[in-house]
């Protein structure tokens, strides 16, 4: 019996060891997307203020 109780919780262990590295890939992946998501596709708008008259 304590055999079993030792390999359960050593793939319990494991199980647990795998979710982490897991989590931390996606973790990193989402990290390297996030750059280029935050970026305009459009560009950043310039000038020409002064095309339109101010509001009172």
């Amino acid at each position: 019996m304590f055999e079993y109780e030792m390999a359960a919780a050593r793939t319990a262990e494991l199980i647990r060891e795998a979710d982490a590295y897991r989590l931390a890939r996606e973790a990193k992946r989402a990290q390297r997307r996030a750059p280029s998501r935050s970026q305009e596709p459009e560009g950043a708008v310039r000038g020409h203020r002064g095309r339109f008259a101010r509001a009172a």
